[in-house]
């Protein structure tokens, strides 16, 4: 008589099955995947640990476990991601929120402390994980959001809907078509260079919008052009904050300081001890 398939042995078989794929995550995979299958929020993965799959949940799991062995993003899978204090709903029409664009966030409400009813523009919002953190904790700014993809758009405005938060979701080519003043430009843009991106995770290169990584031969192409347009279009004491690659840290400074355009700029590194996010404000 073969053993009985419980969730406990479903999340051993699995886990060392990941581990074995060479999955950087294999157990928290494992966790994730058999949670959302079975219907189970992690906790109960443990407290039902004993519980026998019925045939038709254990097809699921498995379903579940041939997608991640095609590293097919855990995020994707489940079509959700969890950002600052939000439930995103994600899929491949959106690159996945990162745990680090966190710290952009974090920045961009320091920027804005003391300021009464902010205008505020996202460039490149994607899944609208940054926009929508940032109304979540400022419901009284002015958030406008801008995206190139409009499919990436229709994702972001039914977070929007699905969190009842207000921002204004635009289609356009960085800050093209938006007048001044503005308190805070905010933007994680493509800033992978080209010849990097296909050396990335399978993950990403497989699943991924190219659009959401691609910053051109040095990775710096869109954030010149943005730090250019933010210049001009915000208020005096005003704010760009951007996230950049681990490297990028002298490269993006010097552009903001280049000609005076903006002071007070500081690199903020992330808890891996790398150059994550970029700060500046207009001369007042």
């Amino acid at each position: 008589m073969s053993e009985t398939w419980t969730i406990a042995r479903v999340l051993s078989w699995t886990a060392s099955f990941f581990a074995d794929k060479g999955l950087d995550s294999p157990r928290l995979d494992a966790e994730l995947l058999i949670a959302h299958a079975l219907h189970l929020t992690r906790l109960q993965v443990y407290t039902r640990h004993d519980q026998p799959l019925h045939p038709d949940e254990l097809a699921a799991v498995r379903e579940l476990v041939r997608r991640r062995a095609r590293r097919e993003p855990v995020a994707y899978i489940t079509g959700t991601r969890g950002f600052w204090s939000l439930d995103l709903a994600v899929d491949g029409r959106v690159l996945i929120p990162r745990p680090e664009t966190e710290l952009l966030v974090e920045q961009a409400l320091a920027l804005l402390k003391g300021r009464e009813a902010p205008q505020v523009v996202d460039v490149g919002t994607g899944s609208g994980c940054i926009a929508l953190a940032l109304a979540s904790e400022r419901p009284d700014a002015m958030i406008r959001a801008i995206d190139t993809s409009p499919h990436a758009l229709n994702v972001a405005a039914q977070n929007a809907k699905t969190l009842e938060l207000t921002v204004e979701f635009l289609r356009g080519n960085l800050l093209a078509g938006i007048e001044g003043p503005l308190d805070l430009v905010v933007s994680n843009p493509p800033y992978i260079p080209s010849a990097d991106v296909d050396q990335l995770m399978p993950e990403v290169v497989r699943h991924e919008p190219r659009l959401a990584l691609d910053g051109g031969p040095d990775g710096l192409v869109l954030i010149r052009a943005l730090v250019d347009q933010a210049a001009t279009r915000l208020v005096p004491g005003g704010a760009l904050a951007l996230e950049i690659g681990f490297d990028q840290g002298p490269a993006v400074r010097a552009l903001l300081e280049a000609g005076g355009r903006f002071v007070e700029v500081v690199v903020h590194r992330d808890l891996a001890s790398h150059d994550r996010v970029v700060v500046g404000r207009r001369p007042a």
